[in-house]
């Protein structure tokens, strides 16, 4: 499995952008599917965005974030993405990246998920 570390995190105001970065060390992630997921206080980690393997054909969101979140990957660098535009309150939370060969798991079996990041906290403030 892969190693995964996110970045660019933050505080923000509200109707700003951010955008997020996981970086894989370890191997390849060209034949990883990535998925950000998000966890707010008080609440279950929750599913944001994923993106399939390789050129990333196919990507899913949740219904919060469409139009204003995109999911996207980079496998020369290594990296997937989430560019996070009109920042709302209620996205606060902290924001992990995964990856894992299966898509199934990417979207709707996160515990079985085998590489995950840290975590890295997102504050919108209204």
């Amino acid at each position: 499995q892969v190693q995964l570390k996110e970045s660019g995190g933050g505080m923000v105001q509200a109707g700003r952008s951010l955008r997020l970065s996981c970086v894989a060390s370890g191997g390849p992630i060209f034949s990883y599917a990535m998925g950000w997921y998000r966890q707010a206080p008080g609440k279950e980690r929750e599913f944001v965005a994923g993106i399939t393997r390789y050129t990333g054909g196919s990507t899913r969101y949740t219904d919060s974030v469409k139009g204003r979140f995109t999911i996207s990957r980079d496998n020369a660098k290594n990296t997937a993405y989430l560019q996070m535009n009109n920042l709302k309150s209620e996205d606060t939370a902290v924001y992990y990246c995964g990856a894992d060969t299966t898509w199934h798991n990417i979207l709707e079996a996160t515990d079985k998920v085998g590489s995950w990041g840290q975590g890295i906290q997102v504050t919108v403030s209204s």
